[in-house]
């Protein structure tokens, strides 16, 4: 594939971990209230490759998360960093230290980062991290029709992608379609945040494997198009992106996804592959 990568611009933005957020209880789709741990702060036992159901918590981020308490510093921090980004803290015991971003969260506009577990143990909610940003405006030169986003052009090389019948078949793990799509729709940016799976129909989320995805898979959503925005619905558009975040037990959301792909004419297909999960790319 030919692309414009030599042409992109590299800069570096910068953010300090949030502390972890609590806004009262959550109520499940029962009625149910909790008190459980959410966005925020240097989780421990949570990263890619690790399921995204199962846990107790909502909106649960792997790893270390991100912001910037600067509204306009904050979108830019949010927008630029792109999934397989290299992260580097900057202040703090582990300075010096790298990781790479897994994703952008929509609402709390977070950042989230993966350090391997000597580094985080070395972290504390004081640290900046510097991200050098490199993606946003990444094009395929032989398909107009199809848009790139939010994705380090050394990872989009590494995922996989054959040419055939003028369309791309990308690596995914699930196909997941269009009606499940929830939090999030109506965002007027695809490459800022994620959107949300809903899973409260659980037979339906079983029947379709959506509650085996793990944080880091590439997943293929059906007749939607996010051109230009989140979710718009078309039919036989696709968009490739992301598992950013864990389940929920509010309504109306789900595991999160990034967008890093779409097509409104159905350029882009599916092809399943188990491994298709970005820590199989950059963790190897």
């Amino acid at each position: 594939m030919k692309t414009n990568m030599n042409k992109l611009v590299k800069q570096s933005v910068q953010g300090q971990i949030r502390h972890p957020l609590f806004s009262g209880y959550r109520v499940d789709t029962e009625g149910s209230v909790h008190v459980i741990p959410a966005t925020g702060g240097i989780t421990y036992n949570v990263k890619i490759g690790d399921p995204a159901f199962g846990w107790v918590g909502d909106h649960v981020e792997p790893g270390v998360s991100l912001y910037h308490t600067d509204a306009g510093t904050s979108g830019g921090l949010n927008v630029f960093s792109c999934i397989g980004n290299e992260a580097k803290i900057v202040t703090g015991e582990a300075k010096g230290r790298k990781g790479f971003v897994t994703g952008t969260h929509g609402g709390v506009e977070h950042v989230l980062v993966y350090f391997d577990e000597e580094t985080l143990d070395l972290l504390s909610l004081d640290d900046k991290i510097m991200i050098k940003c490199h993606g946003q405006g990444l094009a395929l030169e032989d398909y107009k029709t199809v848009k790139v986003m939010s994705i380090d052009p050394e990872l989009f090389l590494k995922l996989g992608i054959i040419e055939e019948d003028q369309k791309l078949v990308v690596p995914v793990t699930h196909r997941i379609p269009q009606r499940f799509m929830g939090s999030g729709v109506g965002a007027p940016y695809s490459q800022k945040g994620d959107y949300d799976i809903l899973t409260s129909d659980v037979e339906a989320v079983k029947t379709l494997g959506i509650d085996q995805l793990k944080f880091g898979d590439i997943v293929l959503l059906e007749d939607s198009d996010n051109s230009y925005g989140l979710g718009a619905m078309k039919k036989g558009a696709t968009s490739i992106g992301v598992i950013i975040h864990s389940d929920c037990i509010k309504s109306g959301h789900g595991p999160g996804v990034t967008i890093i792909m779409t097509s409104a004419n159905g350029t882009i297909e599916g092809k399943i592959d188990p491994d298709a999960n970005i820590a199989n790319y950059l963790l190897k």
